[in-house]
């Protein structure tokens, strides 16, 4: 009888500690990023009345006589499946669809989260505004112009420079992709109307930009040339109505050229066969026809001889032999102009974006996009043995195995999702049931309790 009483004291004691871990996950039911927790029952050393015998000649085996002793708890499980997913629109919300964990740190420690509210300190540092913990990630660095994110280093914090300035750029190279009506009229070469030259000409005008970021107007006319097919006669000026003049001058070497005129050459297909600058020098014969272009640039210092500064950039005509993003001839109308240049003034950022690689983009207010850094992610051997330490973050334990550190998609880590948070895993349906499971456990092992506390009574009784 003693034996069934701790074995009921054992039973209400594990039950409570389960309706304890029920309980904590129905509180969290709308946490962000909370995992729910699990309770698995073992039993415990069981008394031996009398052993197994083996079997002999002439009477077969008996099996072990064994009374147990009660229930204890096996495990207390953090069950790691996937929440839903719940669209904010904030874009420092950022949602794992998978596995993986986000970084904190709090100086050289770290914290691991799948909690993905966060926002910006008054330094820019992107953090969990709820605890200050410092979100970790890769910083991109400036390598000859170009971003580059080095996701082999060490993690850092993400420093997002709201309202640092974007430098002006001044424009390398200009890109056309257009189509010249090869039934465009020629021009007469004497006693051309006014009309005559507006009928024979496709004028272009795009912006470009020099390196203070001031804007000026890049102007191409094409004219066919006369007596020749397939044949069209380029005219480039750099802000042709500007009073002090831009002297501009192009070739395949702007730095020799005399003139602002180029011929382009197709073959009978309208396909780009070359072109020919106004000194005569020709192009190569395959690859991307490319002329240079220079114009002065008012206002600059000038140069070590005390000539005007000059500006000198690419003008990108397309492939020889490619009708794709080049300059074609067809008995179409003829289209649009250039079509992409690399310059622009000075801006400033004025927001940002994350992808779904965690790469977070800075938006110009010049138009511009750059690469500010990248979301660092953490994976475990085995996710199941952190350890808790509130505020929605675990840490590292002897039976987790060492944080896998790298980005987004990389050995096993899941995809982000910006503008978005993982909701809390737990199902009450189902917590409720375990919870009227629990309950009726309960009661079951205190009637064991009363029960045995009769048989008790009857025994004391005996003596009256």
């Amino acid at each position: 009888m003693m034996r069934s009483l701790y074995a009921g004291v054992s039973g209400m004691q594990n039950h409570q500690t389960r309706l304890d871990v029920i309980g904590n996950n129905v509180s969290n039911v709308n946490t962000i990023g909370f995992k729910r927790g699990r309770v698995n029952f073992q039993d415990m050393i069981s008394q031996q009345l009398s052993g197994a015998s083996r079997p002999t000649a002439s009477i077969g085996g008996v099996n072990p006589k064994e009374v147990g002793l009660g229930v204890s708890i096996a495990a207390i499980d953090t069950i790691f499946t996937q929440g839903n997913l719940q669209t904010t629109g904030v874009s420092t919300d950022v949602a794992i669809q998978g596995n993986g964990f986000f970084i904190l740190k709090n100086g050289d420690q770290s914290f691991y989260t799948r909690a993905g509210a966060f926002g910006l300190d008054s330094d820019g540092r992107l953090v969990n505004p709820a605890s200050g913990l410092r979100v970790q990630g890769y910083m991109a660095q400036d390598i000859n112009g170009e971003a580059v994110i080095n996701a082999a280093g060490d993690t850092e914090d993400l420093i997002i420079p709201i309202g640092s300035k974007d430098p002006a750029r001044a424009t390398e190279n200009v890109r056309f992709s257009c189509n010249l009506n090869k039934n465009t009229p020629e021009i007469p070469a004497e006693n051309a109307t006014p009309a005559d030259i507006a009928r024979g000409t496709w004028a272009t005008e795009f912006k470009i930009y020099d390196s203070f970021g001031n804007e000026h107007q890049l102007s191409v006319s094409f004219q066919r040339v006369a007596g020749e097919n397939n044949s069209w006669l380029a005219t480039v000026n750099v802000d042709p109505e500007a009073a002090e003049g831009t002297n501009t001058l192009v070739g395949l070497n702007a730095a020799e050229a005399g003139t602002n005129t180029f011929t382009i050459n197709f073959d009978n297909t309208g396909t780009l066969s070359g072109a020919m600058d106004g000194d005569g020098n020709l192009s190569n014969a395959e690859g991307n026809v490319i002329m240079q272009v220079a114009f002065d640039v008012q206002g600059a210092n000038p140069d070590e001889e005390g000539n005007v500064a000059r500006q000198t950039f690419n003008i990108d005509l397309g492939q020889i032999g490619s009708q794709i993003n080049t300059i074609t001839q067809a008995a179409a109308q003829s289209t649009t102009k250039a079509y992409y240049q690399d310059g622009y003034t000075q801006g400033y950022l004025d927001n940002f974006k994350i992808d779904n690689s965690g790469t977070i983009t800075g938006v110009y207010s010049n138009g511009t996009n750059r690469v500010i850094g990248q979301l660092a992610m953490a994976s475990f051997a085995n996710q199941g043995g952190l350890e808790k330490a509130g505020d929605n973050t675990y840490t590292q334990s002897n039976n987790s195995g060492m944080a896998n550190i790298n980005v987004s998609g990389v050995a096993g880590k899941g995809k982000l999702l910006s503008g978005a948070l993982e909701m809390s895993n737990v199902d009450l349906t189902e917590q409720f049931t375990d919870m009227i499971v629990t309950q009726r456990g309960f009661q079951a092992n205190s009637k064991t309790i009363t029960t045995a506390d009769t048989l008790l009574e009857t025994v004391i009784n005996l003596k009256r």
